[in-house]
């Protein structure tokens, strides 16, 4: 291996896979090629059964696929696991494979690497040398972008009372919904922790909160604010809102919104009732509130929020620090 690695990154179909695996890249602050990956209706065959193939991709996304090889490839979720395997066995040399969330347990013991968040309790052949627990997922949202978000969004802001009180919505999953019912309680209780604290609310929702929700929550948020709807359209503030607040408000229901709210340093509270969320999530909120870095969002606020702060969390730079070792001791080796 050279001096200067090359770096793949398999970015597929879900977004959120992409910003894991991507943000573990940038961690690294090296040079990295993206491959795009694309399925077949065979994609959704269980890994047992793909093996180490490329039997569920587009004959585009196989061609992609060749030399010259890697020396590092970084991806997240099941899907791309088969695909990094394949890469291994294919190359003409060594390749490390840096995986992000529980690939399964077929082939467990080919990657390097397996990055899991502590709150996903399953792990393949359970917590075995090449498994890392971090906490909450791997995000991009580094200082140096929060920066320049906050440049983005000042002048938008300009003028509104503060403090300013970031609350970003996510919505239903594929086992809880997120009702009206329940969007009304949050927007009521941010609607009280910002005119106890005199301020502002920024309300941002999200593609899976729905326009029923979104009428609860415009309707509950009467004082002073800021609304960001996604069934109208228009910039999303999301990246601007959470660089510029004074606390940050998110729903329990997304691990990288929670991840990427404790990511500011910032008062972050998280609102996820009983029942509200999976057990898995509720897990991750259990850790955040014990190391401190975030608070149950309270029924009521009197007379506001005092600010707190802590230390940001970033779960891709712990995973890109494991990965340097990686790099070095294959570099060894190779001298």
């Amino acid at each position: 291996m050279t001096q200067q690695p090359l770096i793949w990154v398999l970015a597929d179909d879900r977004a959120g896979n992409v910003a894991q695996a991507t943000g573990v890249a940038e961690a690294l602050g090296e040079a990295f090629v993206t491959k795009e990956i694309r399925y077949t209706p065979l994609a959704r065959l269980p890994n047992v059964i793909t093996g180490a193939r490329l039997l569920g991709l587009t004959p585009e996304s196989r061609a992609a696929l060749a030399p010259p090889w890697p020396d590092l490839v970084i991806a997240a979720g099941r899907r791309t696991a088969p695909v990094a395997r394949w890469i291994k066995r294919t190359s003409t040399k060594p390749v490390i494979l840096v995986q992000l969330m529980n690939p399964g347990r077929a082939g467990a013991d080919e990657f390097d690497l397996i990055a899991v968040p502590q709150h996903d309790c399953v792990v393949p052949g359970g917590d075995a040398a090449n498994v890392l627990r971090t906490t909450g997922a791997a995000h991009r949202l580094t200082p140096s972008r929060l920066d320049l978000a906050a440049d983005a969004w000042a002048g938008r802001l300009k003028g509104l009372p503060k403090p300013w009180i970031a609350v970003l919505v996510g919505g239903a999953t594929h086992r809880k919904p997120f009702p009206a019912v329940l969007a009304a309680d949050l927007g009521r209780r941010v609607q009280a922790l910002a005119a106890a604290a005199g301020g502002t609310v920024l309300l941002a929702s999200s593609r899976r909160t729905g326009p029923e929700a979104e009428a609860a929550l415009a309707q509950a948020v009467t004082g002073s604010r800021q609304l960001f709807l996604w069934s109208q359209g228009g910039d999303n503030p999301y990246a601007g809102y959470m660089a510029l607040a004074d606390a940050v408000v998110v729903t329990g229901d997304s691990t990288s919104m929670c991840t990427e709210a404790c990511a500011t340093g910032k008062p972050v509270y998280i609102y996820a009732p009983e029942g509200m969320v999976a057990p898995k999530h509720a897990r991750l909120h259990q850790k955040l509130y014990e190391l401190g870095l975030a608070r149950p969002l309270p029924e009521n606020f009197d007379p506001g929020f005092a600010a707190w702060h802590h230390e940001p969390l970033n779960p891709a730079r712990d995973i890109a620090q494991a990965v340097r070792a990686l790099l070095a001791r294959r570099l060894a080796q190779a001298s």
